[in-house]
């Protein structure tokens, strides 16, 4: 059997070998015909014909069409045109999706999704959701996936596409490890599906069987394991058939019922072995090899592990075959897809070339005028703000040596307070002497509510007497101290050594946006420019 097996294998894989080259030069000239013969057809004509060659599986040729399509200019006021644009991506989507190009598909997607947004076509935005749904969770980014269902679902009005999203909703949840949120999806899929979508219905109890196994209910999943089965047989799928078989003997093998599985994979080997399932195969013949390593004949289990190894080899190699033929085919289309926009940009450059000359002149002279000027212009204002800098930073300089004589403003005589007088001066001298202190006003965890607790006042009063005292917000009064401490610090003689973040954080900011915008306000420059200057003057 496994000779057999791979001699099939071997014909499968070496008559497309063998006639790789010349199909590739025959596709080539195929193609540039087809793009000739379809660009001559209406937009209509196209979609149909598209819509044929889908049906049909020939992938390319749909490709062909449909690039023909969005590649048209249409304007925003033509609604109905705009929503075959979406179809039409969600279609090719579709295509490359089953390329297994996943990050073009992607990308098609969220141009119908942009359109539909554009245009509030939320029937169809449903759809897109859905299969975007698809996309994250092939990459098991299940959470995005649900995310994206849950979004289908709640724009959905059509009950058979509705059937695929709570169905694919069960399975994130499922996956999610959420199982009785997967069981409810599953439960409403169900009846749906019956009455709308029969398609559907062998998934859903597949997945429904998967969802009791993994509660290891295991008569619930042979029940529905059975409805699957059942469900494949009568509509003459005879994969899915097989595969039911092959799981319920998988099932059984799992509660050491080891006659029940037998007879199933039994059943499930005649339809795989008559339609070369491979697949089925390999994973019955790898639960025959454990049946018989149970009953201790290890030289049974042996034989069966190697027919076991040699069809995993084969499914490996018929997969890989299966992607270099995937590769080729998108090499070809991302051809066609060049020419396709070639044929245009050609196009429209014959028509437009003499008047985007013309338009380039008259932009450039523009231009030119205009960088010119600018730069006229900005050299100047630079020279005026560095100057006006300059002068800022030599104020402040000034406004450092008058604060190491004269102590900070006392409080306004004048304006109303809840604290009396005598008080009011003692809380005063006290929040003076603690801002003095860089030590404690640099904690970066450094408060209000702290120097309430130092000074032994409610943090309110604190609050009253800095606003009336200095006209100032603690914050403000805050800041104010800290960046006159950055100040010094930047005019230490060994400062070179330290980084502008350094002194902010030395200074109790834990931000340096926050820094630089309290320098700015403090001392009308920033601290680069401000480091600059000292640096001049010292150098000087």
């Amino acid at each position: 059997m496994v000779i057999m097996l791979k001699k099939i294998l071997a014909l499968i894989l070496l008559c497309p070998m063998a006639l790789f080259g010349q199909n590739i030069e025959k596709n080539n000239l195929q193609s540039n015909d087809l793009v000739s013969s379809f660009i001559k057809l209406s937009t209509q004509h196209l979609y149909d014909t598209a819509n044929y060659y889908l049906s049909m599986y020939d992938y390319e040729t749909a490709l062909i069409c449909y690039n023909l399509i969005i590649n048209t200019p249409v304007k925003d006021s033509e609604i109905e045109q705009l929503k075959m644009k979406v179809d039409v991506f969600n279609r090719m989507a579709f295509i490359y999706n089953n390329l297994c190009d996943f990050s073009t598909a992607y990308g098609l997607l969220i141009k119908g999704l942009l359109i539909c947004e554009k245009i509030n076509y939320t029937i169809f935005q449903s759809k897109i959701y859905n299969n975007i749904g698809n996309i994250y969770e092939r990459f098991k980014k299940y959470d995005l996936a649900k995310y994206y269902y849950v979004m289908a679902l709640q724009l959905c009005p059509d009950s058979v596409v509705i059937v695929s999203i709570l169905n694919n909703l069960g399975v994130a949840e499922r996956l999610l490890g959420n199982r009785d949120s997967a069981f409810y999806f599953f439960d409403k899929a169900l009846p749906l599906s019956k009455k709308n979508n029969e398609r559907a219905l062998n998934s859903i109890y597949h997945n429904i069987a998967l969802n009791y196994l993994d509660n290891k209910q295991y008569d619930s999943a042979r029940y529905y394991y059975r409805m699957s089965y059942e469900d494949a047989r009568k509509k003459n799928i005879l994969e899915k058939e097989a595969l039911a078989l092959s799981n319920l003997s998988s099932l059984f093998l799992a509660i050491n019922k080891i006659d029940s599985a037998l007879y199933y994979i039994d059943l499930s080997n005649t339809i795989a072995k008559d339609n070369r399932f491979l697949n089925i195969l390999t994973d019955n013949y790898l639960n025959l090899s454990k049946i018989e390593e149970l009953h201790g004949r290890n030289t049974k289990a042996l034989a069966y592990y190697k027919i076991y190894a040699n069809l995993k080899d084969s499914v490996y190699s018929i997969d890989k075959f299966g992607e270099i033929n995937q590769l080729q085919r998108l090499y070809e289309i991302s051809k066609t897809n060049q020419q396709i926009e070639q044929l245009y940009i050609e196009q429209q450059i014959k028509e437009k070339t003499n008047h985007y000359l013309k338009t380039i002149q008259i932009i450039t002279s523009g231009i030119l005028l205009i960088v010119s000027g600018a730069l006229v212009v900005f050299f100047f204002q630079k020279r005026s703000l560095n100057f006006a800098n300059k002068t800022l930073v030599d104020k402040n300089l000034e406004i450092m040596d008058l604060l190491k004589k004269f102590s900070e403003p006392k409080e306004e005589k004048d304006k109303k307070s809840s604290l009396t007088d005598n008080a009011q001066n003692d809380l005063l001298n006290k929040i003076s002497t603690v801002m003095e202190n860089m030590e404690i006003i640099c904690d970066s965890e450094f408060s209000i509510i702290k120097l309430a607790e130092i000074v032994d006042y409610n943090h309110r009063y604190v609050s009253e007497v800095i606003n009336k005292s200095f006209n100032k917000n603690f914050r403000s009064y805050l800041n104010s101290k800290r960046i006159r401490e950055a100040q010094r610090l930047f005019s230490e003689i060994d400062f070179q050594k330290f980084t502008i973040e350094f002194v902010a954080q030395q200074v109790g900011f834990k931000s340096l946006n926050a820094f630089y915008e309290a320098f700015k306000d403090v001392t009308g420059v920033n601290p680069g420019f401000y480091l600059k200057s000292i640096r001049e003057q010292k150098s000087a």
